[in-house]
């Protein structure tokens, strides 16, 4: 979550019972400032002088400590006073927060609630903060229980902090309850619940948020911009994308690495790829997640030769690759059959950078040479290079391959190995019964079926949406609830006849083989990507811009087929995000280059 400290609490100065004209020893403490070495020896001047016991001076003292990062030696110095108040702690709970101690601003926290000493708004915000830091939910939980029972429960800075510890916490109704009965909302309490939004995977709503800040008149800041551009960037919002970076260049808002990364990641994930280098090509300061959201954006567009390019480069003068950039280079080596580079990559993890691969990096690797048809190095690879038992993803992965390759005996052997790991998920049991559809084996197809029934599993329901001037339309297979439902209906039945003319002929092989054949024509017919496709030309006939579809599935062998004549009948560049990649369809051909 971006740093949301600023706001967060009220001034500390007007509240200070120490605050006094400033002494000879207090100027010493100033001027040692948060160094460790200095201050030590400003403390044995204050104990030779005879102030040690000075309940000012050793709260700057200790505060100051606190600053230099040195938490434990603030500890020792309350500790040792004779007659340590209320602002001592709170202002040492205060101080840790702020520099990034959260395990030690809740232990001030504790020492302040031991004593039974009084409260102020600044403690339990900081205390609040803390526990987000650390993602403390019941510790958080406690903190605002307390909050409330002494009164602070509709104090705006306590209520702000809250907001961020149930976002960050996952909490996300919680939040939005505080948050709604916050009367004057900072900047961090909106930044707080669009970001919350955005990282539990609700774009949507995130989006919602930023336009009902608009609405309410608040002014963004740098953190608002951030969430909200990550938010577009998983939601595909690519028209607010562009009005956010409209607004950041006409405000002439500094352009900060965590910024530029926002732009750069949001024009990758909503397909102008090439308007993302632009922005990654003027960024004065770029961060690893920069130039890793850079590295992702080719490889999702299928540039994996840019996306290696781009990784070589990194490697010589940018900043150490983490163990997501090496995600982002494997899956990139994947999507464009670059096997060798990709065992590169994968070799210089450990033995150049030292990273231990995850689940992630072996599921690519594995997805590499599955997708290359190395079915034999894949199988080789998961017995003796993947510790311990490979986890499901592995297997998906290997399963795919197998379907891809039509290797249907060790297909059916990795989808029962997935069966066995994880019996509920509705996914493998729907990729066995077509790895058995394929082979012919049709008494298998029923008992799967049959399984699937008595364990009432119900295969993940595809939707395609697509954006017009800024609305959202969602189509299901066979939706029927948009108002322009037979308009779209009678366009698509129109351009079928006309691909079908071209040479389309439908790929029954894409649909769950329980169905008829003529049946499974008229689903394919009906996908949802085909509806957005068709409401996307019908909506913009006679515009050149592209047509932009999300899905969140992978898309299927038919419609991938269909959208290729769509793209050339119709002479325009259709692009759809499914879950694993960018397609890229013009002129009768994907960028894919039938390799997803």
């Amino acid at each position: 979550m971006a740093n949301l400290s600023i706001g967060f609490e009220p001034s500390v100065c007007s509240m200070d019972p120490h605050h006094h004209h400033r002494s000879p020893e207090y100027n010493s403490l100033l001027l040692a400032g948060p160094r460790l070495g200095p201050l030590k020896q400003a403390h044995a001047r204050l104990v030779v002088s005879g102030h040690a016991r000075s309940l000012p001076l050793t709260t700057k003292l200790a505060t100051l400590a606190v600053a230099a990062g040195a938490a434990s030696y603030a500890g020792l110095l309350a500790a040792s006073h004779p007659a340590p108040d209320s602002f001592l702690f709170c202002s040492l709970t205060r101080a840790a927060a702020r520099r990034g101690l959260p395990a030690a601003a809740l232990a001030f926290y504790r020492c302040l609630l031991a004593a039974a000493l009084p409260f102020s708004s600044f403690a339990f915000t900081a205390a609040a903060k803390a526990c987000a830091d650390l993602s403390a939910l019941r510790a958080g939980m406690g903190v605002h229980a307390h909050a409330v029972l002494l009164g602070f429960g509709s104090d705006r800075f306590v209520q702000t902090a809250l907001v961020v510890l149930y976002s960050k916490c996952g909490k996300l109704d919680v939040a939005r309850k505080l948050f709604d009965g916050i009367r004057d909302r900072s900047v961090v309490a909106w930044n707080a619940m669009i970001s919350g939004y955005e990282q539990n995977g609700l774009a949507g709503w995130a989006i919602e948020v930023y336009r009902e800040m608009q609405v309410a008149g608040e002014a963004p800041d740098s953190a608002t911009f951030v969430a909200t551009l990550s938010a577009c960037a998983q939601a595909g919002a690519l028209d607010l994308g562009r009005e956010v970076e409209r607004l950041i260049v006409s405000e002439r808002m500094e352009m900060n690495v965590v910024l530029g990364a926002a732009l750069v990641n949001m024009y990758a994930r909503c397909g102008l790829v090439n308007k993302a280098r632009e922005w990654f090509d003027v960024l004065q300061e770029r961060n690893v997640v920069t130039w890793t959201s850079m590295i992702a954006g080719y490889g999702m567009h299928g540039h994996g030769g840019e996306a290696v390019k781009l990784f070589d480069l990194m490697r010589q003068q940018g900043p150490l690759p983490n163990d997501v950039t090496f995600v982002a280079v494997l899956s990139a080596c994947a999507h464009a059959g670059l096997v060798s580079e990709g065992r590169d990559a994968f070799a210089s993890m450990k033995s150049v950078y030292g990273l231990v691969p995850r689940a992630e990096h072996y599921c690519s690797m594995v997805d590499m040479y599955g997708r290359a048809g190395l079915l034999d190095d894949a199988m080789q690879f998961i017995h003796h290079s993947i510790p311990g038992e490979p986890g499901p993803e592995v297997w998906t992965a290997m399963l795919g391959a197998c379907k891809m390759h039509k290797n249907f005996s060790l297909g059916v052997e990795v989808a029962q190995r997935l069966i066995a790991i994880e019996p509920e998920n509705p996914s493998h049991h729907v990729l066995l019964s077509n790895i058995y559809a394929l082979s012919g084996k049709m008494n298998h197809v029923e008992k799967v079926r049959n399984t699937m029934i008595k364990r009432r599993l119900k295969k993940p329901i595809g939707y395609s949406l697509i954006e017009i001037a800024g609305v959202a339309h969602l189509f299901r297979m066979g939706e029927k609830s948009h108002p322009k439902t037979p308009e779209i209906y009678q366009y698509l039945e129109k351009l079928i006849h006309r691909i079908t003319d071209a040479g389309y002929a439908p790929e029954t092989d894409s649909v769950l083989h329980e169905l008829e054949e003529e049946e499974r024509e008229f689903a394919l017919r009906y996908h949802g990507e085909k509806l957005a496709v068709a409401f996307g030309l019908m909506m913009t006939s006679g515009c050149t811009a592209p047509i932009r579809i999300i899905k969140n599935l992978r898309i299927c062998g038919d419609c991938h087929l269909a959208i290729k004549y769509m793209s050339a009948v119709e002479n325009r560049e259709i692009i759809v995000r499914d879950m694993h990649r960018f397609h890229h369809f013009k002129a009768g051909k994907c960028s894919c280059q039938e390799y997803w």
